[in-house]
């Protein structure tokens, strides 16, 4: 019966990825390595590992929504689920190795987008779980199926500069934010009663109204002196 061993290794951004792409290469061994595999169906559960790293003050200041203030850390910060993979693995007989894709998104409403974001520099702890289905040729040529349980795991270290290039290579010096069809529509007639010419101007416009408020309430409220 096949006893899988995994392992991450040469991680990188897609340049050319039609969509933001981490790519990472599996390596996949068997024991004993002389038994066919015919093929896996292999399920991978990607995750953020946040503890046990050190944070900037900029990160930590990034981490807030997230997290909570730094004191909280201990019991906020747990393991974040980044993404789900389904690998079909070719027969192989000992060692094989496959593209392991990973895709990157700026849905900011995503916990691991908005931790990637928060990043500066340094590395990221992941873990892959495996889970799935081997096909396998035992010794008198039959074909058998065996599953790989839960327990197989891999974790490796994710640049996290990785996750920026990746999305740079896509969407140079920009961000995305989805809002809903109501809240678009506000904001669009916002823009259009101003005459305001882009979207940029206009959140720009709503930033500076709405600290321009904070000020004149924080005003009011001392009494009048600044």
């Amino acid at each position: 019966m096949p006893d899988l061993a995994f392992r991450v290794g040469d991680v990188r951004a897609m340049a050319y990825a039609a969509c933001p792409t981490i790519a990472a290469i599996l390596h996949i061994s068997n024991s004993p390595p002389d038994e066919e595999i015919q093929s896996i169906s292999l399920n991978c559960q990607v995750q953020i590992q946040p503890l046990g790293r050190q944070y900037t003050a900029m990160e930590e200041a990034r981490l807030l929504e997230l997290f909570g203030e730094r004191e909280r850390w201990g019991q906020t910060m747990k393991p974040l689920h980044w993404t789900n993979v389904v690998l079909k693995v070719p027969p192989f007989r000992g060692e094989t190795k496959i593209d392991l894709a990973l895709p990157c998104s700026l849905e900011f409403d995503v916990a691991a987008n908005k931790y990637f974001y928060g990043l500066e520099a340094g590395s990221i702890a992941l873990a892959v779980m495996f889970s799935g289905t081997v096909f396998y040729t035992n010794e008198d040529g039959m074909i058998q199926i065996a599953q790989i349980p839960w327990s197989r795991e891999a974790r490796f270290e994710l640049p996290a500069g990785a996750w920026k290039d990746a999305i740079a290579a896509h969407y140079p010096e920009s961000a995305w934010i989805q809002l809903p069809h109501d809240v678009f529509d506000r904001l669009y007639r916002y823009k259009v009663s101003r005459g305001i010419p882009t979207w940029q101007r206009t959140i720009e416009r709503l930033l500076n109204e709405s600290e321009g408020a904070e000020v004149s309430e924080q005003v009011a409220l001392s009494g009048g002196h600044r």
